[in-house]
């Protein structure tokens, strides 16, 4: 039986999904801190709430979309399309979900639809993502180092045969 990957828009009701699948992109990094587990939660919950204000405040027009595999909940995408080149701000899996190929397809889904209207794509990714070997496979290339962070670019003509 195929699985089906699709989208819907974010509701505020995605609230306790969307802090959990946050605190999951975070928590190799809080194994490192020698805090009990109600100073990581403190941590995580104000990391979470800056990084939402962040997003809305500086990409108020951008789509903020929940990933979901039969109808269930798994992640989520994030899209500025205003600007002249699709900006993806945020990608992220479910742990279990992460490594099956869903970031691929999603990703290469945003490359075709960028690839149909000739723009290019950005990403800022941190330099220890394991998601970065995937964008090197897609043919992103790094634009500018930002120290913890790599700004990578994709464009159409980079498309094989072109």
């Amino acid at each position: 039986m195929d699985r089906t990957v699709g989208f819907r828009s974010e509701q505020p009701r995605d609230e306790p999904f969307l802090l959990q699948l946050y605190f999951s992109t975070r928590a190799d990094e809080l194994k490192l801190v020698p805090w009990d587990d109600a100073q990581k939660e403190t941590f995580l919950r104000s990391q979470f709430a800056l990084q939402t204000h962040h997003y809305r405040k500086y990409y108020p027009d951008a789509a903020f979309l929940i990933v979901q595999l039969d109808d269930k909940p798994i992640g989520r995408l994030y899209l500025d399309r205003s600007e002249p080149y699709i900006h993806v701000i945020d990608i992220a899996l479910l742990p279990e979900y992460r490594g099956a190929g869903i970031g691929r397809r999603l990703m290469q889904d945003v490359l075709s639809e960028a690839a149909a209207a000739g723009k290019t794509v950005q990403i800022h990714v941190e330099r220890n993502n394991p998601a970065l070997r995937l964008y090197e496979r897609l043919r992103f290339r790094i634009l500018e180092d930002k120290g913890i962070y790599l700004l990578m670019e994709w464009s159409p003509d980079t498309l094989p045969g072109t």
